[in-house]
């Protein structure tokens, strides 16, 4: 299935660092609504990108994006300060490295998931460190094999790049779906799927909506952090860029 045609900015080009918009509405809560925007909203896991938008000599300071009404990305603002009006042109820039970072860490938790082939039951991005929460009644008898295979999956370099099928396509595949207490949405058309390897070497695809890097190769090298104990059936998988 080919890229729906409503794809937004964050996610058709995912190593676009500033582009130009017009605003279109401010919400009641005083966030700023752009006809485009390259700012990841909060959603999966993932923290909403930051950065800046810049207009007449003007300085914006945005500390997160939020998903608003009707799939509306809303900016908000670090401050409480005047808004640039509906209308407005401006720039928005965003604090790639932080972005790269929450790339680079969402891709590793997919290699985790690969590594350690379990149910999923939540999951968290920083910009230093993720985790995944497994259904794991005992941890795993090698931490160090654990690192090491995640690590090797790293170095060989992998394509990351996505696909889209139906609704239909993905409720007759449901062992697409590795999180068992967050499901895609449905009624929304097509859904987007992060492969990572490509033919007889793809090692993952899941439904995901979040921003990725385009290899394996650009995670770098991780440590496996704490292995946590979350109830009688769950632990908590901590990772770390290095």
């Amino acid at each position: 299935m080919t890229l729906p045609s409503s794809q937004p900015l964050f996610l058709s080009d995912v190593y676009m660092r500033e582009c130009a918009a017009t605003v279109v509405a401010h919400t009641a809560e005083g966030g700023i609504v752009l006809d485009q925007c390259l700012f990841y909203p909060t959603g999966g896991g993932q923290p909403g990108d930051s950065g800046t938008l810049v207009w007449d000599g003007k300085t914006l300071e945005i500390a997160t994006a939020v998903k608003g009404e009707g799939g509306q990305v809303v900016l908000v603002p670090a401050a409480p300060v005047a808004l640039p009006g509906v209308g407005i042109k401006l720039v928005q820039y965003l604090d790639w490295e932080r972005r790269h970072r929450h790339m680079r860490v969402h891709t590793a938790l997919h290699l985790l998931s690969v590594v350690l082939p379990l149910p999923v039951t939540g999951g968290q991005i920083g910009a230093d460190k993720g985790r995944l929460d497994f259904l794991m009644p005992e941890p795993p008898e090698d931490r160090d094999a654990v690192e090491g295979a995640l690590n090797e999956l790293i170095d060989m370099d992998l394509p990351v790049s996505e696909l889209w099928i139906t609704e239909e396509e993905l409720a007759a595949k449901p062992e697409l779906v590795k999180t068992m207490m967050v499901k895609p949405p449905r009624g929304r058309g097509p859904i987007r799927l992060v492969q990572i390897g490509e033919g007889a070497s793809r090692i993952d695809l899941q439904p995901c909506g979040g921003t990725h890097v385009a290899r394996t190769g650009e995670i770098g090298a991780l440590r496996l952090g704490k292995i946590e104990n979350k109830g009688k059936q769950n632990r908590r998988v901590n990772i770390h860029l290095m």
